[in-house]
């Protein structure tokens, strides 16, 4: 009998040194919680992820109590994939969700399902067309971003001449006002004529290669201006304009930077680059999770910011950072 209750009497220590270690392993030296934060972005291999992805990390790195969990689809198409990593998320019990939703639809019910098993969602820089469930929304003003580049390309066409609007996907509500703000900024200026503003691409810059010949040879006695809304669309239309040798004869303004974009500038083959801050922005969507998570207020819109490059301006400390951002 005694040896029976010294079993259970070693069999419970032992429980209690587990238990003791495991709630260890959920605070840091000075006692403070870890938040393990799952950050999703729309896809994983464009430049501007990389950047959010080293924003992510600087805010984990400054808090001192954060685990960034970082896991996106491959490409920015799939939702499907990118709904499964969501919930795998979900069901790790992570503290809380950055997410770059793919559709503004498809993820009103996921992240639903999220706040019924009390996991936070903080959106960035695309938005969900239900925001009831979210805690914030990380981003640019794209709307604004639109307005800046078409502001740009009307300068440069001296307010007279025809244009090409290249789109990306349906569903992606930071794209989708990036193209109003455009259009509705351009619709002030009689003399400019919308020639393409149906044609959409997703995150393939092969395929925004192959529509831009297609558009630059059916409108090559028209076209004087050309805008594209995201990273890939940038890199096919600029290779389309250099294959019809329309690289700098046609204006050029696109929206985030890249190399390739950026030797654009130099060379003077793109003539405007709308630029967002996507340090920034995985800096505050983290930032911002964290807040929630300690009780502290959080706005429902937190801005990062938008801004224009020229070639005039591209030098300038702050614009250089930007057209260059950190990456991860």
């Amino acid at each position: 009998m005694c040896r029976r209750v010294v079993l259970l009497l070693m069999f419970l220590s032992l429980l209690g040194c587990q238990n003791s270690a495991a709630k260890k392993s959920n605070v840091t030296k000075d006692g403070k919680k870890i938040y393990r934060i799952a950050v999703i972005p729309k896809g994983t291999t464009h430049e501007f992820w990389k950047s959010v992805h080293a924003g992510a990390v600087q805010a984990a790195e400054e808090l001192g109590n954060v685990e960034v969990r970082w896991n996106g689809p491959p490409n920015e198409k799939d939702k499907e994939e990118q709904i499964k990593i969501f919930d795998t998320f979900v069901g790790k019990n992570v503290d809380g969700i950055c997410l770059a939703p793919i559709d503004r639809d498809a993820f009103v019910p996921v992240v639903r399902r999220a706040k019924q098993r009390d996991i936070p969602t903080v959106i960035f820089d695309s938005g969900l067309s239900d925001e009831s469930n979210i805690v914030s929304y990380v981003a640019t003003d794209n709307k604004n971003g639109g307005v800046l580049g078409a502001k740009r390309l009307a300068e440069l066409l001296d307010y007279k001449g025809g244009v090409i609007l290249v789109r990306y996907q349906a569903g992606s509500e930071s794209t989708e006002m990036r193209e109003a703000g455009f259009l509705e900024t351009l619709a002030q200026y009689e003399d400019i004529k919308i020639l393409s503003e149906s044609q959409r691409v997703d995150s393939s810059a092969e395929e925004a290669l192959k529509l831009g010949e297609s558009l630059l040879r059916n409108h090559k006695d028209e076209v004087r201006g050309v805008f594209t809304v995201c990273e890939p669309i940038n890199k096919g239309l600029l290779q389309a304009l250099e294959n019809e040798q329309m690289d700098g004869k046609v204006f050029f303004v696109g929206f985030d930077s890249d190399p390739r974009m950026v030797g654009g500038l130099e060379s003077k083959s793109v003539h405007g680059v709308v630029l967002q801050d996507p340090v920034r922005m995985g800096y505050l969507a983290v930032k911002t999770m964290v807040d929630h998570l300690e009780g502290k207020p959080v706005d429902k819109r937190v801005r990062t910011g938008e801004y224009l490059a020229t070639s005039e301006n591209m030098n300038e400390p702050d614009i250089k950072k930007l057209l260059s951002p950190e990456q991860y």
